[in-house]
């Protein structure tokens, strides 16, 4: 359709047959009619499908080659370089929040599960328990001093109840090849209606 469009000695033919082809792509997608330049982007891609040599009065002007072959600039990734990585970027900005807070009891419990929450991460990690005073150092180092639960009264949860919950969403060993003991045959001798 492109091509016959471009052999069209006629302007006013080539205009005519340019608006029955962006109909044409219209109808082909209907989902997109929503989209904001709905549009603006069927006349590029006209123009792009016909190699930029379809001259026809198009109400958007014609993009160039050049602007499509253009190479957009790398995207600046923020580059931290955090002392525990495992226990990601947002710790530090869920602690930087935490020291911004009055204190109080809000700020308590934000410590402490900000505390839990780097346990967890940390046995993510490390498959082995860890004392809670490993955590509380780690915390104090990552508050730059600001944060103190060390020689603290209240002791994080305990690292076989965050496992567990973590082995929750696991898949559960299915009794393949084991015999089935407990007297219920599945679908067996059941009544169906």
């Amino acid at each position: 359709m492109v091509g016959h469009a471009i052999a069209l000695e006629d302007r006013e033919a080539r205009n005519n047959c340019a608006k029955s082809i962006i109909s044409v792509m219209g109808n082909l997608n209907p989902h997109l009619r929503d989209v904001p330049d709905f549009q603006h982007k069927l006349w590029d891609q006209l123009f792009i499908i016909s190699d930029f040599n379809l001259d026809v009065d198009s109400p958007y002007p014609m993009p160039s080659r050049e602007e499509l072959a253009e190479r957009p600039e790398p995207l600046d990734y923020p580059q931290n370089f955090p002392k525990y990585r495992f226990y990601g970027n947002n710790i530090k900005r869920m602690i930087d929040v935490a020291i911004s807070w009055e204190d109080g009891d809000k700020k308590d419990g934000l410590v402490i599960t900000i505390a839990n929450h780097m346990k967890k991460c940390f046995l993510n990690w490390n498959k082995d328990t860890v004392e809670d005073d490993v955590i509380f150092k780690h915390l104090f180092e990552l508050s730059d001093g600001k944060i103190n639960l060390q020689g603290s009264e209240e002791g994080l949860s305990d690292s076989l109840q965050l496992m567990k919950t973590k082995q929750r969403f696991t898949k559960q060993p299915s009794n393949k090849g084991k015999s089935n003991n407990s007297g219920n045959k599945g679908n067996r001798n059941r009544k169906r209606y």
